[in-house]
């Protein structure tokens, strides 16, 4: 069995791989790990997202957290920055969000967040899988008067939403915004604080019912988005994910804007502000070449991490950054929160169309996107992180980056929360990447089939 923590916590298949026993066992061993040193009855804030099995297993976890003598407070749903904020603003000992993210209906996800809102380092998921192992030795089951409980509460979302246009503060008014919620967290908070911004807003998919989340919406399938944009003749679309912390937009032609795209034009207008910290950016190694070379046209630090946006938070405590972010969405505004947060990365991006009067198209053009494919091989999960210990893998791997060497670059990398290992090309021939893309994905599948 591998680590049972991936690149954004616990994920699996709700009721098959993540059942309500491994929750029970999360919620045990995470409350009794960060709260040991604790010299008071501690308290986890626990939220999720809109998938039906959210319940069934935020349930399971308090359960969890309550038989090791820690009180719970649920949140209900809420996007993931949302907890992340309110653990911070509350005071409480930990956080967890029940949710898997972009992912389809049948998975489902745990992640915690420590008394500071920040993603778990990956030294202390080790020790709360060990705790889990070791089947809870050293942990101490009360009784009586000295078992935690729960307490509800329904008003956070609103505290969130004041929070996010408090820290952006501005005048929406004239501008029409189609939403994409993905049937997920932002089916409320996203919509709402873009009304009371003053902004025109036109929501989709925001009517979830436990089964739809990411259903053929939201920012992995953005198709939709494109089209209303164009058919109400708006001004931009933003689409969130499930859990709401990655946000991608639309232009008003119905082009993508994505993360990169979105981190150039936010982080140069921080820069002309003087509002970007020693103006550095963190991105990651997925970032668009494009990207790294607008930064170097700019003036701007670009720093480069793995994937994952807990690994980009982590270079930006490091060296005191306020902006970070992947090309999926996930963007970072330290200044603001702790976590990917989609509604600050749209405030923002909305902040800089409003006080420079420019269309999103023509932000955009700030960086040029250069062709680059990415195709996934479905691999078994214990085999992904292994693909190199197969020679003719390795073989391909090594001939097609130095076919690349000076004109592009050859990425491969295991997918953090999926049983993918994902190959990613850049170069000049969009045709010609595609195809040399596919052909090493068919190959690693057939190989560590």
């Amino acid at each position: 069995m591998g680590r049972m923590f991936g690149t954004d916590g616990v994920r699996g298949v709700a009721n098959a791989e993540l059942t309500p026993m491994l929750a029970m066992q999360l919620g045990q061993a995470g409350a009794y790990v960060l709260t040991k040193e604790k010299d008071h009855k501690p308290t986890i804030m626990v939220g999720c997202d809109t998938r039906i099995s959210g319940d069934m297993l935020a349930n399971a976890l308090m359960a969890g957290v309550c038989s090791v003598g820690a009180n719970a407070v649920y949140v209900g749903i809420l996007p993931t920055p949302a907890v992340a904020y309110l653990t911070k603003k509350y005071k409480v000992d930990a956080g967890v969000v029940i949710s898997a993210s972009h992912n389809p209906v049948e998975f489902n996800g745990i992640k915690f967040f420590d008394a500071n809102g920040y993603k778990l380092p990956d030294e202390m998921e080790d020790e709360i899988e060990a705790v889990i192992k070791s089947g809870m030795d050293g942990v101490k089951f009360p009784t009586g008067r000295q078992v935690g409980k729960i307490k509800y509460r329904t008003d956070a979302r609103e505290e969130y939403i004041n929070h996010a246009i408090q820290s952006i503060p501005m005048d929406l008014s004239g501008l029409k915004i189609v939403v994409d919620c993905a049937e997920g967290a932002a089916f409320y908070t996203s919509v709402e604080a873009l009304k009371e911004l003053g902004a025109n807003v036109i929501a989709i998919h925001n009517n979830p019912d436990g089964s739809n989340i990411n259903a053929n919406c939201g920012s992995t399938h953005m198709e939709e988005l494109k089209g209303r944009v164009l058919v109400e003749k708006a001004n931009v679309g933003l689409a969130f994910d499930g859990d709401a912390d990655r946000m991608l937009a639309v232009d008003e032609n119905g082009q993508s804007v994505d993360g990169d795209q979105i981190m150039a034009i936010i982080g140069n207008h921080m820069k002309s502000k003087g509002t970007l910290k020693d103006n550095t950016i963190v991105a990651t190694v997925m970032s668009n070449l494009g990207f790294f070379l607008m930064g170097e046209k700019n003036g701007l630090k670009m720093e480069q991490t793995k994937v994952g946006d807990r690994y980009v938070l982590e270079r930006m405590r490091e060296i005191g950054s306020n902006l970070g972010g992947e090309q999926s969405g996930h963007i970072i505004f330290l200044d603001e929160n702790t976590t990917g947060d989609g509604l600050l990365s749209a405030l923002h991006l909305l902040q800089v169309m409003v006080e420079t009067g420019k269309p999103l198209s023509e932000l955009a053009s700030i960086m040029e996107v250069l062709p680059q494919a990415l195709v996934n091989a479905k691999v078994a999960n214990h085999k992904k992180e292994h693909y190199m210990d197969y020679p003719e893998v390795a073989k391909a791997i090594e001939e097609l980056t130095a076919k690349f060497d000076g004109e592009g670059r050859v990425l491969i990398r295991p997918s953090g929360t999926e049983p993918l290992v994902r190959v990613m090309i850049e170069g000049k021939d969009q045709k010609q990447i595609e195809e040399e893309a596919k052909k090493l994905a068919n190959l690693i599948q057939d190989v560590m089939f």
